[in-house]
């Protein structure tokens, strides 16, 4: 016997009824009672897994799951990121993106180590002296300080091959046997050893900087090193905030400087500054500004009595570097006239070859290619590569 609809619609509601909801949050069927479960709904029921549940429980229900919504900037694979936001302003300060802020780090140690290496390189002045609490990375940790470089010919238009000094002890007496051509080769290093030092903003640090002039092509002599420059010097940095004639000055300091070329007479050379240092930035430029007194020592143990005349009592230098390529220009002047005045003037230029390597050229034309030509005029022409510039 059939049932009109109606009495159908009754028995099924009393038949509901009848039966608990066992499909409702947290609830069970009776011990026993399990086959009352429909087949599906026990099989996603036993499911551990919250999202294999839920999209069991969909599949057995025919709903379709809802699609995460678009990303407002979503990234794109090959596209560059975009770094307008990281832009100085037209005549602001030189910044860069945090590279923690491109590189997704992680647990990555790979990318940590290019993020590590980038602070250790630094590209900027507030990088490079940690002027601010983000580029902050603690005391004696060696970072670089002057560019690093190794150059496979040096090239020289005059050799010096008879070094001489007002001082006649300083004299050399006989010709040096040396070649137009050498290597040469810098080394420079800094620390920070006391942080906010007495109470201030500044920093104290320290640096060595080594130059020396390989006659590696010089087989006849065996090969000696003509000449070596050491540079240590205590330094005290101070960052700055002000703006002049549109450049952002970032940093100030003073400096106890030697240098010397660890000689014996009549070869020897050395002497002690105090040196100043003011250090601007605009757009992708830096310029170092480092005016100096020489520290007085007395005449007859003074390897070189008139150094300030030629090597100078200040220098400037202007860096720019754009697309990984690197242009440096460094003027310096004994600031007197007349028969005292003397000076220099050096070009560089790197350019990438792979990773952090660099091709190196150098030319300087004046006095003071190093300690012991400090009264020699030439012009240098070099070529090599270099690990570490000025930015």
């Amino acid at each position: 016997m059939s049932l009109a609809p109606g009495w159908r619609l009754a028995a099924g509601i009393s038949l509901l009824a009848a039966f608990p909801a066992y499909g409702q949050p947290g609830l069970k069927p009776p011990d026993g009672a399990e086959g009352a479960l429909p087949p599906v709904v026990a099989d996603c029921a036993g499911i551990d897994d919250d999202r294999e549940r839920l999209a069991c429980f969909d599949r057995a229900t025919g709903r379709q799951p809802q699609a995460a919504p678009p990303l407002a900037n979503p990234p794109s694979l090959g596209q560059p990121p975009d770094l307008s936001s990281s832009r100085p302003p037209a005549d602001g300060p030189l910044q860069s993106p945090a590279l923690e802020d491109l590189l997704p780090i992680g647990d990555n140690p790979f990318a940590q180590a290019a993020v590590d290496v980038r602070r250790s390189l630094g590209t900027s002045l507030s990088d490079r002296w940690e002027l601010e609490p983000a580029t902050e990375r603690g005391r004696f940790l060696l970072r670089p300080y002057k560019p690093m470089y190794a150059m496979l010919l040096d090239w020289t238009s005059r050799k010096n091959e008879l070094p001489q000094s007002p001082n006649p002890a300083n004299s050399a007496g006989e010709p040096l046997a040396m070649r137009r051509g050498e290597a040469k080769f810098q080394l420079s290093l800094k620390t920070k050893v006391w942080k906010d030092m007495a109470g201030s903003s500044g920093d104290l640090w320290l640096g060595y900087t080594q130059t020396s002039y390989w006659q590696i092509y010089n087989s006849g002599e065996s090969r000696p090193f003509r000449e070596s420059n050491y540079e240590p010097e205590i330094m005290a940095v101070f960052p700055t905030d002000y703006s002049l004639l549109g450049w952002h000055g970032r940093m100030a300091g003073l400096a106890i400087n030697h240098q010397s070329n660890g000689r014996s007479l009549p070869l020897s050379r050395s002497w002690n500054r105090v040196v100043a240092q003011f250090g601007f930035e605009r757009r992708n430029l830096m310029l170092l500004v480092r005016p100096w007194w020489r520290i007085p020592e007395s005449g007859r143990t003074d390897d070189n009595p008139d150094i300030e005349d030629f090597i100078g009592r200040g220098d400037l230098l202007l860096v720019r570097k754009s697309e990984g390529h690197e242009f440096s220009l460094m003027l310096r002047h004994s600031l007197r006239s007349g028969s005292r005045s003397h000076g220099a003037v050096q070009l560089d230029y790197a350019f990438p070859i792979t990773s952090y390597l660099k091709a190196y050229a150098q030319i300087f034309s004046g006095y003071g290619a190093s300690l012991v030509d400090y009264n020699h005029r030439q012009t240098r022409i070099g070529l090599g590569i270099s690990l570490v510039q000025w930015l």
